[in-house]
């Protein structure tokens, strides 16, 4: 899902998600896969490593959003083509993609929370004040990139669920695991009783039908020429046409705060357990992957065919993005990270070039917007391509991603957006240059 259409459907899940990087100076100690700051404050290449992953697997679920029509995310009939290729780019993305990369930087985001409150309360400082102060700057530069660059952003909605997760901070593991599971029940529960309305003899209100029917099937066609006509006019045409369209964070706050909550919890309990920083031994990691991977992608590959068998029926393509997707997201999350650990190697070739993309992971994402806005509004591409030729631009992106990375990090303390980000938060500039290694 990332995360879908911000059109205040009563259930829907975002294509977008950001976890935030971590903001500490580092200096590089080759060989060992954790970086150190000029503080000591030592850096975990492992988180590093699968964030890096997430942003450039988040650009795969996000390519449709970018491009097409917001309906056009869930439901392939809307817009760029559902025969074919496309419908082969739609399957393979719904599989392997599609909500997954969102979950990992959740847990990833629960994980850094703990992480950040951890090593201020360390520096004598106030814990609890220094995450609610980065929450409150990242809702702002959220607001600011849904309502003048993209529709999908993420990063809002993560401060409002981060500002109410410091709630269960000082939980123990388990009832953290306790807390993720009963959040995520309740937001199926409550996504269940919509389609209990849809498929059952109570059909919902003639407003609520609207607008499921609008994000996860096909829009009439004037609200789809209204889009295209809006995204590819100029930049200032589409920036009105989402601040009248993109809904409220608030909004999105009822809709999907459970289960982003739910994944945060479960991040922390990860962190908490070990298991995100490479504690655990390889066959653990290697059988959680095996079992998690195993059971789960099989049953997403199952769920797709049903969707295509059906038709892309707009009831089916609700159920399938908002209740079975997401029931067993969390344990596909945890077998990606498993199998991400697995093949990390400390500072070596592609592994430290992820792990880079990682680091700056906010300026990645934030800067991903920016260059397909400028393809797709910018040049008025928006609408024009096939599905399934939008995925040509993945190994330009990556291949970006992985360049720039490295030899940002190698000169420079922070990314850029991670630089303002702590800035703000701290209320002064803060250094950008790594300081020379001593001796």
């Amino acid at each position: 899902m990332a995360n879908g259409p911000r059109r205040r459907a009563p259930v829907a899940a975002l294509p977008s998600t950001i976890l935030p990087p971590s903001s500490w100076r580092t200096l590089a100690l080759r060989r060992t896969g954790v970086r150190m700051s000029s503080s000591a404050t030592p850096r975990i290449g492992q988180l590093d490593y699968i964030r890096g992953i997430a942003v450039m697997g988040i650009l795969l679920a996000n390519l449709p959003a970018f491009a097409l029509p917001a309906a056009a995310y869930f439901s392939p009939l809307a817009w760029g083509g559902h025969q074919g290729a496309d419908r082969i780019a739609w399957f393979v993305n719904f599989v392997a993609v599609e909500g997954k990369m969102r979950g990992l930087f959740s847990m990833l985001f629960g994980a850094s929370m703990l992480l950040v409150i951890d090593r201020a309360e360390a520096a004598g400082r106030s814990g609890l004040r220094v995450h609610l102060t980065r929450m409150a700057v990242l809702f702002a530069i959220g607001l600011v990139h849904l309502y003048l660059i993209w529709w999908g952003d993420i990063l809002a909605h993560y401060a409002l669920v981060g500002a109410i997760a410091c709630l269960f901070i000082r939980l123990p593991t388990r009832l953290l695991l306790l807390f993720s599971v009963l959040f995520l029940l309740l937001d199926l529960l409550m996504s269940g009783g919509v389609a209990a309305m849809l498929y059952g003899a109570t059909p919902p209100s003639a407003d609520m039908l609207e607008e499921i029917r609008n994000a996860f099937g096909i829009p009439p066609r004037p609200a789809l020429i209204a889009e295209l006509t809006a995204y590819r006019g100029t930049l200032a045409q589409a920036a009105a046409y989402r601040w009248s369209h993109a809904g409220s964070p608030l909004d999105e706050l009822w809709i999907f705060g459970l289960q982003t909550l739910s994944a945060m919890l479960l991040g922390m309990a990860a962190y908490r357990a070990g298991f995100l920083t490479g504690q655990w031994s390889r066959r653990a990691y290697a059988r959680v992957a095996a079992i998690a991977l195993g059971v789960t992608l099989p049953l997403y590959a199952l769920i797709g065919a049903h969707s295509i068998a059906s038709g892309f029926d707009y009831r089916w393509i609700f159920t399938a993005s908002v209740i079975l997707g997401p029931a067993i997201r969390p344990v596909t999350t945890l077998g990606y990270a498993a199998l991400a650990l697995l093949t990390f190697r400390a500072d070596r070739g592609a592994s430290a070039r992820i792990a880079a993309a990682g680091r700056v992971a906010f300026s990645n994402y934030l800067g991903t917007s920016i260059v397909m806005l400028l393809l797709f509004t910018g040049l008025h591409q928006f609408g024009r391509w096939p599905r399934a030729s939008l995925y040509l631009l993945a190994p330009v992106m990556w291949g970006i991603m992985l360049a720039w990375s490295p030899w940002w990090v190698d000169r420079f303390a922070y990314g850029p957006m991670e630089w303002l980000w702590r800035s703000l938060a701290r209320g002064r500039w803060e250094p950008m240059r790594v300081p020379p290694a001593p001796g």
